[in-house]
């Protein structure tokens, strides 16, 4: 087995051949990499199902389908993407042209988390892919059912001189940090985070962070509250909450506030059953660690559904928790698992305040019939992206750039922004050799007024 210091070799090696940057090659690995999900669908899906319990239905909607549904986007407008921009020329430079070449960076590492891990680690690595890089491609050990899947999809269809998988615990991640890569693309906490982006500057190395943080559900008065309550249960407990955008509390107005709760807790009955913890695709928790830590946040508030567990199985009720206070230990970091805190609000000045007044979050879900008031939050509230009248759904989109912004992230992907995300926009004039303007060269006696001119 080859040392991590040797693959990277391996792969610069590789990609200083130049057979990445032919548009064909990478359109035939595209496609290669579709060919080798589809033929390996049920061993992912059952891979997933160990891993998280994901019924197929969700495994598919919200990881292998997106995948796919990105590789044929992706397809449709590489040739697009990947030709010249040419653009404007100033009169100074007259008479050449200006264009901007993509090119890719190299080799790349792509360091993915456990909560979607068949997604979120090879939607980076089309990008990579389609830019024309070499990838080293980094699974959480978390998702280890899952990873392996990865591993043989990926062994099987491509030379590890291209994209090489390597699997491990935090001494595995230390030693790959260690390495001089050409991009880094990481998912997964804030705190890991800072440590990716102190090793990415030791050796200046260009990143992305897709972090998380306390994303808001905001409910106003004139919300549409029986669609809300579907839309808000459905984004919140997918995936047992651990989804980096699930709306991480709710801020609903104080008029419609029972209303909403009792809407909320008849649709959690009518999604999971009256008791959740015997749903067959009720998911888990990840691990024990994450499991007894939220337990431990269901002394905050009152529980107003939900709050029952199965330690041997590693289920938590979806569990809605009313009367929380923002300096309680659930308000304290992003949740990631099945519990809504509930807090009220009595003017929209009062929740911009509030949400502005902490980290920047990676989203923001606002209902409201008011397009006025819709206007108003997305205008002055900061945050990566979100929805209005619904959650979670704009990160299923191949024409929305997906990331955070502050503490929430940096960088975005997804389509061409995942392109764009993996390459350098390499900027270059061609000069005309039928003239050559003498006003640039000396002497420059009488040229400053003509100058002056040129340049306004």
């Amino acid at each position: 087995m080859r040392t991590i210091k040797e693959i990277v070799k391996s792969q610069r090696d590789f990609f200083n051949t130049s057979q990445t940057l032919e548009l064909s090659f990478r359109m035939d690995q595209l496609r290669r990499l579709k060919s080798g999900i589809q033929a390996h669908e049920e061993e992912i899906l059952n891979a997933l199902k160990e891993d998280l319990n994901k019924a197929h239905f969700e495994s598919y909607g919200t990881e292998v389908g997106l995948v796919l549904e990105e590789i044929c986007y992706i397809l449709k407008h590489l040739k697009d993407w990947a030709q010249p921009q040419k653009v404007r020329t100033p009169l100074t430079s007259f008479p050449a042209k200006s264009y901007i070449y993509p090119e890719p960076y190299g080799v790349t590492l792509i360091m993915s988390p456990w909560n979607y891990p068949f997604m979120l680690s090879l939607i980076p690595l089309i990008g990579a892919l389609a830019a024309g890089n070499c990838a080293v491609l980094k699974p959480s050990a978390y998702s280890a059912h899952t990873s392996a899947i990865l591993s043989m999809i990926l062994r099987e269809n491509f030379s590890e001189d291209y994209i090489a998988v390597i699997e491990g615990g935090r001494e595995v991640n230390h030693a790959l940090l260690e390495e001089k890569f050409d991009y880094i693309f990481f998912t997964g906490s804030v705190e890991v985070g800072k440590k990716v982006m102190h090793a990415a500057a030791e050796h200046l190395t260009p990143i992305t962070l897709e972090l998380g943080g306390k994303s808001p559900c905001i409910v106003d008065q004139d919300a549409n509250l029986e669609l809300a309550a579907k839309r808000i249960v459905w984004g919140k407990f997918l995936n047992a909450g651990q989804t980096c955008v699930a709306p991480d509390y709710l801020l609903v107005h104080r008029q419609v506030k029972e209303n909403l709760i009792s809407r909320m807790c008849q649709v959690i009955g009518d999604f999971y059953g009256e008791n959740p913890l015997e749903n067959p695709d009720l998911p888990k928790i990840i691990n024990d660690k994450h499991f007894e830590r939220l337990l431990g946040y269901l002394s905050s508030g009152r529980i107003r559904c939900g709050g029952t567990s199965h330690k041997e199985k590693r289920l938590i009720a979806p569990t809605l928790l009313d009367r929380v206070q923002w300096e309680e230990p659930v308000m304290q970091e992003e949740i990631f698992g099945p519990l809504l805190p509930i807090l009220e609000f009595e003017s929209l000045d009062e929740v911009i305040r509030l949400v502005n007044n902490r980290p920047k979050p990676l989203a923001c879900y606002y209902f409201t019939q008011s397009k006025e008031k819709e206007e108003e939050l997305i205008r002055r509230i900061s945050f990566g992206g979100g929805c209005i009248n619904d959650t979670v759904i704009h990160v299923a989109s191949s024409h929305l750039p997906f990331g955070g912004v502050g503490e929430s992230g940096m960088g975005g992907y997804h389509g061409k922004a995942s392109f764009n995300t993996f390459s350098h926009r390499k900027s270059i004039i061609k000069q005309s050799l039928k003239s050559d303007i003498p006003v640039r060269y000396p002497p420059y006696k009488g040229k400053f007024y003509l100058l002056k001119k040129i340049m306004k």
